[in-house]
């Protein structure tokens, strides 16, 4: 186990942005939080430390606790490929897939018990009894016992879940149950994720949140975007500089040459008009049926100049998931499939992720530069990239799946696929986004406005505030986020 270093933002610097009436609760649930916890430690504990929405929110709402006064730390497990082998397929399970098809028996609870170990023996050398902790998703739910009977108030957070559950989210659950018994609080995204056996009582819903002040979020020149694609290589026809960029820590990091690569053709032009989906190579994202519903659309209107990108992380980068590698190379079979007429007009990118600054200036300028952006996924957990797309004022087609639903009202900030597998309907809404020169701007700009209302920090701040609040025993009336079923 090994502990990531938490800066320290101060909350008027988020304030800024909210209503004043908004901006005042944050301040006072920054002294109740101050009053309430003292001296003691909130530790969170999750996977990885980069490549996924849990390492990102973590970054930025620990920063801005620790800038409040709230005693914040962070650890990341360290485990073997087996062990994140086990706990991709409980993730996968808990969506409704099958994922890798293997075994969850005794010899795969032994391994992960195991590995378990030395973290919690690392865990055991830091943390004092009355402490906090907020474990993150299956990976973590074994440390849960070992913890409670060290005198720690632990609760549970699982970010991934299924609308409806089947034989297979069972099976998740199955494997994860045993571990769990002991949390004081499990958190989940959506109330519908939680499964049946966990008593209402100790269930709270709290939905994700971006930072509209950090590098994937904050506001750039159309001018930097130019430049960041440039100098990235993810663009031809402009000019790449020298870029510079802030850092989480307050830093200075300059944007490397060619820190996005483009695989199997060249980059699409800087003056094409852009779809892009951004997110890990993960079969659940449905990377090939974008290209799919992107195919069908293209080929009904060949003279049109839309080019698609398909931008995920260097999977050597992404530690805590191992069928990275194996779905891009799927979607490079899929991207060689295509014909060839559509086959230039697609675009694989692989973005670094050893620098995790730099990986967010990229995004975010892509994100910028796109026409509208996808996220075209079979199931959801949430969805950040669809928030921040949302933020940016994009239009964004997505599937009425999981999180996603409960940030986009279908025609009103955003456009749904009412099935994911569905290529004539994506495909369809793609062109609905071309044929209506008024569309994208209106959706893009009611999606802006809607991440503010619901989708930035300070809601889930407070949120958390409550939370910890709960495990002392001095809880206060639930704040109230956005309508998550």
């Amino acid at each position: 186990m090994h502990e990531v270093e938490v800066g320290s933002v101060p909350l008027a610097k988020l304030a800024v942005l909210l209503p004043n009436e908004r901006a005042t609760r944050l301040e006072e649930s920054a002294a109740q939080a101050r009053e309430t916890f003292g001296d003691r430690v909130i530790w969170h504990v999750s996977a990885t430390a980069h490549g996924g929405g849990v390492a990102e929110m973590l970054q930025t709402l620990l920063a801005y606790g620790q800038g409040a006064g709230i005693r914040n730390r962070w650890l990341v497990l360290d485990g073997d490929r087996p062990f994140f082998t086990i706990t991709k397929r409980i993730h996968n399970l808990l969506h409704g897939d099958p994922g890798d098809g293997g075994a969850l028996g005794p010899a795969e609870r032994a391994h992960y018990a195991a590995v378990l170990g030395p973290n919690l023996d690392d865990m055991f050398g830091l943390v004092t009894p009355g402490d906090l902790v907020l474990l993150h998703d299956p990976q973590t739910a074994g440390l849960v016992e070992p913890l409670r009977s060290r005198g720690l108030h632990v609760a549970w957070r699982c970010h991934v879940g299924r609308d409806t559950p089947n034989e297979l989210s069972a099976l998740g659950w199955d494997f994860l149950r045993p571990f769990l018994a002991h949390a004081e609080q499990f958190v989940f995204s959506r109330r519908v994720y939680a499964p049946e056996w966990i008593d209402p009582a100790r269930l709270v819903v709290i939905p994700p949140s971006i930072d509209p002040f950090s590098t994937k979020n904050l506001d750039l020149s159309e001018d930097a975007v130019g430049a960041v694609l440039a100098t990235a290589g993810l663009v031809t026809g402009a000019e790449p500089g020298v870029v510079s960029f802030t850092r989480r820590d307050g830093g200075r990091g300059t944007l490397r040459l060619g820190s996005g690569v483009v695989l199997d053709g060249v980059a699409p032009p800087h003056d094409a008009r852009l779809i892009v989906q951004v997110s890990r190579w993960d079969r659940l994202k449905d990377m090939p049926g974008v290209m799919a519903a992107f195919a069908l659309m293209a080929q009904r209107r060949p003279d049109d100049s839309t080019h698609l990108m398909l931008a995920g992380p260097a999977t050597a980068g992404v530690s805590d998931d191992p069928e990275g590698a194996l779905v891009l190379t799927e979607c490079q079979e899929a991207w060689q499939a295509l014909p060839p007429v559509v086959r230039q007009r697609v675009h694989l990118a692989a973005i670094p992720l050893d620098d995790v600054d730099e990986n967010a200036i990229v995004v975010n300028a892509l994100q910028r530069h796109a026409f509208a952006v996808v996220q075209k996924s079979l199931v959801e957990g949430f969805g950040l990239t669809v928030t921040e797309a949302l933020w940016k004022g994009k239009a964004v087609v997505a599937s009425k799946v999981g999180g996603i639903q409960d940030q986009i009202v279908d025609g009103v900030d955003g456009l749904l696929i009412e099935d994911p597998r569905d290529l004539e309907a994506c495909a369809a809404a793609l062109g609905r986004l071309l044929d209506e020169p008024d569309l994208a701007p209106r959706l893009g700009k009611a999606a802006r406005e809607r991440v503010l209302a619901d989708f930035v920090g300070d809601r889930h701040l407070e949120q958390y505030v409550d939370l910890f609040s709960r495990l002392v025993g001095a809880g206060k009336a639930p704040v109230v986020g956005p309508a998550i079923r």
